[in-house]
């Protein structure tokens, strides 16, 4: 793996053509939906399939913004599109309030409904996440059947109104059309902006968003929260398009519909969303000649269903996106990449970590005990020893993704003891991992990003997208891979794979990298590259902690080693003297 020079022309994304003229396409088809829906003439069979495709495919995108950017089940998705729907209903029908103001007041009650249901559950994750939120649709569900003298029971609500601009159905359908296209426009880009970034790196390795600087938790709870949002919304022009709801339309049978309906297009995208929304509505109408004998139509419907899961596990416009990515190769324009500049802030004094009766005890046992730990400034500081001897709990402890048990940890003057991960990220810590973590869904260039977005980051500052974009491409061409950054990270080799992940630590310019094992797993050429790429980065003064196995490599890099055995510190100090000291070299090699 040679390194390219820093100035060689790299792929970069497309943030210079005009916003406008990048999306015209898109703009277009949604005006020519609209004129449609507007001028073209419908019978009222027709109009009600239409409004039932249109607002169930809104409430559907935000399955696609929980469960596909997110990997979080929600199913509890009725619940918050009958939320939307009763708040238009009650609202208009029984107090006379303007169209308007209830359809935003339904939709920011399914939001804190929405929001307070992730904060509440969302650390629990799994099948109890899916416990929980099938256990809120219940109550939902059982609210509005017996809470008559709110709900009107299981009679529902009838005579809702409508806004003054749109009281025929067909001007209505029109309307709910554009929102469609305008909300199906936000959702088909939020994975290319920041908070859309964080959900699909929490989707895909938690532990290494939490490393790179993400909110895992907050993160969680936006995207529930605007999932029931989207519900809300949906409920909302439903009860406006249908003038009528009633509690069976909004059961737990209809979020199993709703989840259907997600997979079956393609939950990872709002254009699959809109493609099982229609499939799923319009199927039982294809089949309705066969309703006359009992059980055909049933069976044929879920065989249409098993089928394209079975053979289309991505959904139909995943298989469909698959398609085209190997028919059509990707061509973005070139950039010229700067050469990367590491430049740690500096707030503390001579030693950037200084940690202090350190120990992390599970049960009986003592992981690591009383561990002291002190690393200079801009040099390479090795944390060694046996297998076993608490090195990788140490450093779980040193990035927040462990809790100590005692001890302190000070890092460049502040005390980060008892941080979350992602604000010691902030506060200016980089790690990779012994077992490499990256975001596999993502290209090279978009896992270094979400590096180079950490918070404190004083080299992106109020750059944008752009200047993210050119943070990346710097630390991929400085780890020797800017010419491959469109490609999926699962396309690179094992060796490649670590350096992407060292590219990611180092665009956030931390103060300190620590890293756990970078040469396991590595060929010789491999370790050679990589203790050339460490002794580049050492001299542009970043600071680094190292944990190997490699003691060549450790012998060469490193001016300064600790060695633990058995959780405890035995030995500390410069290199030769570490490693030719009795006790270390008993504790690997053993006494005769």
């Amino acid at each position: 793996m040679s390194v390219p020079s820093e100035n060689i022309p790299v792929t970069a994304t497309m943030h210079s053509t005009p916003l406008v003229l990048r999306h015209l396409p898109y703009f277009l088809a949604a005006a020519v939906a609209v004129f449609a829906a507007a001028t073209m003439s419908f019978d009222g069979y027709i109009l009600n399939i239409l409004m039932q495709a249109t607002t169930f495919a809104i409430a559907v995108f935000g399955l696609s913004v929980v469960l596909g950017l997110c990997g979080q089940i929600n199913l509890a998705q009725a619940a918050f599109f009958g939320l939307g729907a009763y708040a238009v209903g009650l609202g208009t029908a029984d107090y006379q309030i303007n169209f308007w103001i209830c359809l935003v007041a339904g939709s920011l009650l399914a939001l804190a409904a929405g929001a307070f249901l992730g904060m509440s559950t969302l650390k629990l994750g799994g099948h109890y996440l899916a416990m929980v939120t099938i256990s809120f649709q219940q109550i939902v569900t059982l609210v509005m059947i017996n809470a008559i003298w709110l709900t009107r029971g299981p009679d529902g609500i009838s005579n809702i109104g409508r806004p003054a601009l749109f009281q025929s159905q067909q001007s209505f359908l029109a309307f709910c059309v554009a929102a469609l296209a305008l909300i199906g426009y936000i959702v088909w880009h939020l994975p290319d902006t920041r908070i859309g970034r964080a959900m699909r790196a929490v989707r895909d390795n938690e532990l290494a968003a939490g490393v790179a600087g993400i909110d895992i938790f907050r993160t969680k709870v936006m995207a529930f929260a605007l999932s029931a949002l989207l519900g809300g919304i949906g409920g909302g022009l439903y009860a406006g398009g249908f003038s009528y709801v009633s509690p069976d339309q909004f059961s737990f049978a209809e979020s199993i519909v709703f989840l259907t309906m997600a997979l079956l297009g393609g939950v990872a995208s709002p254009i699959g969303a809109a493609i099982g929304t229609g499939l799923l509505i319009l199927i039982p109408e294809w089949l309705r000649f066969l309703k006359t004998i009992p059980g055909l139509y049933l069976a044929i419907y879920g065989l249409f269903v098993i089928l394209i899961v079975r053979f289309m596990p991505d959904g139909i416009w995943g298989f469909v996106q698959e398609l085209i990515t190997k028919w059509r190769a990707r061509t973005p324009p070139h950039v010229a990449s700067p050469a990367l500049q590491l430049v740690p802030a500096k707030t503390g004094g001579e030693m950037v970590l200084e940690v202090t009766g350190l120990s992390k005890h599970f049960g009986g046992l003592k992981a690591v005990d009383k561990v002291d730990l002190s690393v200079r400034r801009g040099g390479v500081h090795a944390l060694i020893g046996p297998n076993g001897s608490g090195k990788t709990t140490t450093l779980n402890m040193l990035s927040g993704l462990y809790k100590t048990t005692s001890g302190k940890i000070v890092l460049d003057g502040t005390d980060v003891t008892d941080m979350p991960a992602h604000q010691r990220t902030a506060a200016g810590l980089g790690r990779t991992f012994q077992n490499i973590r990256l975001f596999r869904s993502m290209t090279a260039l978009e896992n270094v990003v979400i590096g180079a977005e950490r918070p404190g980051n004083t080299l992106i500052g109020e750059g944008g997208q752009d200047a993210l974009t050119q943070r990346a491409m710097s630390a991929l061409t400085f780890v020797g891979l800017g010419g491959r950054a469109n490609e999926l990270v699962s396309s690179f080799s094992y060796g490649h794979q670590r350096l992407i992940e060292i590219a990611r630590a180092l665009a956030g310019n931390p103060v300190l990298l620590l890293l756990d094992e970078p040469a396991a797993g590595l060929n010789s050429s491999e370790k050679v590259e990589l203790h050339d790429l460490l002794k580049r980065i050492a001299a542009q003064g970043l600071t680094i902690l190292i944990i190997d196995h490699d003691m060549t490599l450790v012998r060469e890099a490193a001016q300064h080693i600790t060695v633990l055995n058995f959780g405890r510190r035995i030995a500390d100090g410069e290199s030769l003297a570490v490693l030719q000291h009795p006790d270390v070299i008993s504790a690997y090699l053993g006494t005769e």
